[in-house]
């Protein structure tokens, strides 16, 4: 008897049909001598509409205030759901995130899981019941409700996953599996079989959507088996697993790219020990997440320093990066929305030369213009205009003969 722990997003419990069609797939699943564990997202446009109330309240909803409203969603999509597998002759059993109970960080809006206490989620499938759990949620030390951000029900799931020893967590989306590229920007895109944690961090962290970038850290951390795959469809999708030796084969496994950066360049800094440790105090304490940092040779003393946040984050960090860019006497600070990152990926970088020049020239015969640039072991990613976003992502797919299998 296997555990199964099984996620659908919001698209997927988007009505009442789509929960009794959610409620007849688990069903299934657990006629099969499964026990099972489901993790549920609030329905589609729900979240939205609970922020859209604080916001109607006030402008800057208090930030406890506004988890305990946010958590409310989930609550719905559990409950209805439950409800569901009951009317259908079967018994289950809701639980929200305190119930569990799923422990994090007091960081509201943006919470991380510490622990999970499961004899709860344990009792109620030796009773032999479908256990659904509220994802996106848990609860601080001081017993506030907290939630995790955008894609936190992913984190639930795989976190779940690993404390319970699951056997595999499916990740059911409106897509069927894990793609080459977005197959929106580029048609020539093409479903993967399988794909390594190593991979999965990188796309999910460079802009692409399918997983969220923590419950892969879960994942790979405690090597659970992770199964993309379609709501409305039974075909299989994408294995997301630890690498193998054909992996390393294909120097380029994937393009991925993030309309959601902005730029911050702070002109003429003070080129002296502790600088850096200054401009970026005060971003970090506001949970404000740091992707590429670029800093100019050191000229007269002086140095420009350039770096990427999130867009959400790009009028709070232009303001606490001005305040203390008066303190230390930089000449000015500067921003930019405009830009886009596209990126390269593939663990057989490892062993292949020459994948960043064939990048570089493959932009450049197309005119784009490379704003910064970024590499690890298994990546290669280019700060370049928004508007060239899409173009950069098809010729790159095809230089690097992503269409094929």
């Amino acid at each position: 008897m296997a555990l199964v722990v099984q996620k659908f997003g919001g698209t997927s419990v988007g009505s009442i049909e789509k929960i009794r069609n959610v409620a007849r797939r688990v069903i299934d699943t657990f006629k099969e001598g499964n026990r099972m564990v489901v993790v549920l997202s609030a329905m589609a446009g729900q979240t939205d509409g609970l922020i859209k109330l604080a916001k109607e309240m006030t402008p800057d909803p208090d930030p406890r205030e506004l988890d305990v409203l946010m958590a409310t969603g989930e609550q719905v999509s559990v409950a209805l759901f439950s409800m569901a597998v009951k009317d259908m002759g079967y018994d289950a059993c809701s639980l929200l995130g305190f119930q569990v109970a799923i422990h994090t960080s007091d960081l509201y809006g943006k919470a991380r899981i510490h622990e999970i206490d499961h004899e709860r989620i344990t009792h109620e499938l030796s009773a032999n019941r479908i256990v659904t759990v509220a994802g996106f949620q848990g609860l601080d030390e001081a017993g506030n409700i907290t939630t995790l951000g955008r894609g936190g029900s992913d984190t639930t799931a795989v976190a779940l996953a690993a404390a319970l020893n699951a056997d595999v967590c499916e990740i059911f989306t409106d897509v069927e599996g894990v793609y080459t590229t977005d197959p929106h920007v580029c048609p020539q895109a093409r479903k993967m079989d399988s794909i390594s944690y190593e991979e999965m961090l990188e796309m999910a962290s460079l802009g692409a959507k399918v997983l969220e970038i923590r419950s892969v850290e879960f994942a790979k951390k405690f090597n659970v088996p992770i199964h993309v795959r379609s709501t409305f469809s039974n075909e299989r999708g994408t294995m997301v697993i630890g690498e193998t030796k054909d992996m390393e084969k294909v120097a380029v496994s994937s393009i991925a790219y993030n309309k959601n950066e902005a730029r911050v360049t702070i002109r003429r800094v003070p080129d002296h020990p502790g600088i850096a440790s200054q401009i970026f105090d005060s971003v970090f304490k506001a949970g404000i997440v740091v992707d590429m940092i670029v800093q100019n040779t050191s000229e007269d003393g002086y140095t420009d320093l350039t770096f990427t946040v999130p867009k959400p984050d790009f009028m709070k960090t232009m303001k606490l990066v001005s305040q203390v860019a008066e303190k230390i006497g930089a000449e000015k600070v500067l921003g930019d929305e405009n830009i886009a990152k596209v990126s390269i990926i593939g663990v057989g970088m490892r062993s292949h030369a020459g994948v960043a020049k064939k990048m570089f020239e493959t932009l450049a015969a197309e005119n784009i213009n490379i704003i910064m640039i970024s590499t690890s072991e298994i990546k290669v990613s280019c700060v370049i205009e928004e508007k060239y976003t899409e173009l950069a992502v098809r010729v790159l797919h095809e230089a690097f003969g992503l269409e094929n299998p």
